[in-house]
């Protein structure tokens, strides 16, 4: 590889670095997305939550206080709010909300939800065992769901620095619009999902 680049010329050595240095730029826009994402998941950066099969075990007298908060973006059809705006819970205690979503219009819309937990300290600490957000929803004509999210905040964000003097977290949500899957089948009776 060396003796072939002795011999290039000096405009073929410049054309050789610079296709290097495009492909290492087309690589790393293409890998930054999911490295973030990874970034964010491991750290809790930037208010990512964790996901778990069950809670923690241990459950501490401390409580916290959890916030919920939903939106849609700008001309999206859908009206999504917080079943409850507050709960209180023990560290390590499995909590369940409910967010209720409408579509007010005659066509089925399909959309899915970002979600982060703000103070962004807190997001590794919060822990999602089933969330309407793992999956794409898809409403009917004039169809409205409750949408459950089941989590816990995890006790070890009293050993935190930063984390452990927080009272108050919130979960908020953004339903984003999205192509209806082709192999999609619709509830042959919506009034069930009601």
């Amino acid at each position: 590889m060396i003796a072939v680049w002795h011999k290039l010329t000096g405009i073929q050595k410049t054309t050789v670095q610079a296709t290097g240095v495009v492909l290492f730029m087309f690589g790393m826009g293409w890998a930054a997305v999911p490295l973030y994402d990874l970034f964010c998941r491991v750290t809790g950066y930037g208010g990512t939550t964790n996901t778990a099969a069950d809670a923690s075990g241990v459950v501490l007298d401390q409580t916290m206080r959890v916030r919920f908060d939903a939106s849609v973006v700008r001309d999206f059809d859908w009206d999504f709010r917080p079943v409850e705006r507050t709960s209180e819970i023990r560290l390590g205690e499995v909590g369940l909300a409910f967010y209720e979503a409408h579509n007010p219009t005659d066509q089925p819309i399909a959309g899915s939800a970002s979600y982060n937990v703000t103070p962004y300290e807190a997001g590794r600490f919060f822990t999602k065992i089933d969330c309407f957000c793992f999956e794409l929803q898809v409403l009917q004509p004039g169809e409205t769901v409750l949408m459950p999210v089941t989590y816990f905040v995890d006790p070890d964000i009293l050993n935190d620095r930063e984390a452990r003097d927080l009272h108050t977290v919130t979960l908020s949500y953004t339903f984003h619009p999205t192509n209806i899957p082709d192999d999609y089948v619709a509830p042959e009776d919506p009034a069930m999902t009601n």
